[in-house]
């Protein structure tokens, strides 16, 4: 689906040479030439972007911008302004444009304001706060290099979108991108997973079977949550990383390969080195150039846009309108589960309003919930976990998803509800 960005603009030689301009990028262009027509296009049609001048008859750019925002509180407006109204310009910012232009103006300038309005980046990572801004300055830097990346942050905050956009923006980006879940892989699987192993190499090899780091040769390679690796095969990713080979289970030699390697983790790595568990050489191979991705608790900029591209995600191509004050909620919620848990709490939003205005009695309220007892927290959290497995049809790998869990935490859970007698939808393996 095209993005579909409104220009308003009474100079029809700027209207048109801002159409061009969007139109070569990949955008599809509707045009209003006064503000009040831009106000019946958006009651006509769905815009994902408003780029409008300042001064036009009828109606000018600023209330134009508190028309959109009354009407379509989520839809970014641009402004485009001159050299005298700049300092309007800053101040209607704060009253809800996204950004200004100021004329004269390259495309460059244009294209670096759009992508930043739509918050869209290489795939979907959905921004506009400084913080994300600041991340993805850095992965604009490595992605051009082979440096092994290291992806540190919460769950849920978006460490492997992060990786994509690293693999997206360098010279591999027509080779393959492997992504390899260590948490959800049992120890003596994961092996097999990332090396392969040769016909005949034990009982039950009956044919060659290529590990990951072949099938990502001359690409990338993502190691989600490396820390849950055995110490074993911490060693055997040491000499890959070391000598660019992979030892092929039941091979006579080792095979060359050409892979990028980045690796996440939501632990504090540092520590775990310290702990004995995790190997401090690798720990070192792997840390050649770390990014932290910070909770979205830490960027609340982002959930306007986020909440926006969720709606949009989740509401089946209906018009789903959020009640005033939800929106005050969301902003000031921690949400430990981050940009996941914001987005399940909408998709749930929009089926529990059957799609037509998200209300307050719409959202989950957990920061509200004082002084439970221990016995009501574990109700709770067997609750969640129990809906979980059924909505996926006992699939534990997608529940732990679901839940922001890894799939041994979630293994370990089954196994302590089962003790006590408790019947678990799990799908066995």
């Amino acid at each position: 689906m095209r993005t579909n960005v409104l220009v308003v603009d009474d100079d029809d030689h700027m209207r048109i040479a801002l159409k061009e301009s969007l139109t070569k990028a990949g955008y599809a262009v509707s045009m209003a030439d006064n503000g009040l027509k831009a106000v019946e296009e958006i009651d006509r049609n769905m815009f994902d972007l408003v780029i409008t001048d300042v001064k036009m008859p009828h109606l000018n750019g600023i209330d134009l911008l508190q028309r959109v925002k009354d009407k379509r509180p989520f839809l970014p407006v641009i402004l485009i302004t001159a050299y005298g109204t700049v300092q309007d310009a800053v101040k209607v910012i704060k009253e809800g444009a996204f950004d200004y232009i100021q004329k004269p103006f390259n495309t460059d300038t244009l294209y670096g304001v759009v992508k930043r309005a739509l918050g869209v980046n290489g795939g979907k990572i959905i921004y506009a706060s400084r913080e994300m801004k600041n991340v993805l300055q850095s992965t604009e830097r490595v992605a051009k290099t082979d440096a092994t990346v290291l992806i540190l942050g919460e769950s849920g905050v978006g460490k492997e979108l992060v990786a994509r956009y690293i693999h997206e923006n360098s010279d591999r980006i027509d080779k393959p991108f492997i992504a390899v879940n260590c948490a959800a892989l049992p120890e003596n699987l994961l092996e097999s997973e990332l090396f392969g192993y040769e016909k005949g190499a034990f009982t039950g090899a009956s044919s060659r079977k290529f590990g990951k780091f072949e099938l990502a040769d001359r690409g990338t390679i993502l190691l989600d949550e490396v820390t849950e690796m055995d110490f074993r095969l911490q060693a055997k990713l040491l000499r890959v990383l070391q000598e660019k080979e992979v030892e092929v289970v039941g091979a006579k030699f080792p095979k060359k390969v050409d892979v990028r390697v980045i690796a996440t983790t939501n632990r504090q790595l540092a520590k775990y080195v310290e702990e004995g568990k995790f190997r401090e050489d690798l720990y070192y191979r792997l840390n050649v150039f770390p990014i932290h991705v910070p909770p979205l608790r830490e960027r609340r900029d982002d959930i306007l846009p986020l909440v926006a591209y969720f709606l949009k995600k989740h509401s089946k191509g209906m018009d789903v309108g959020i009640e005033e004050g939800v929106m005050d909620y969301l902003k000031q919620k921690n949400w430990k589960g981050n940009v996941r848990e914001l987005e399940n709490t909408i998709a749930r939003a929009c089926i529990l309003s059957n799609y037509s205005q998200i209300k307050m009695t719409h959202l989950p309220d957990m920061d509200s919930v004082k002084d439970v007892s221990l016995g009501s927290v574990r109700e709770m959290e067997m609750k969640l976990i129990i809906d979980a497995l059924k909505s996926v049809r006992g699939n534990r790998t997608k529940a732990a998803g679901l839940l922001g869990i890894t799939s041994r935490t979630l293994r370990n859970k089954i196994k302590e509800y089962r003790d006590i007698g408790l019947n678990i939808p799990v799908k066995e393996a």
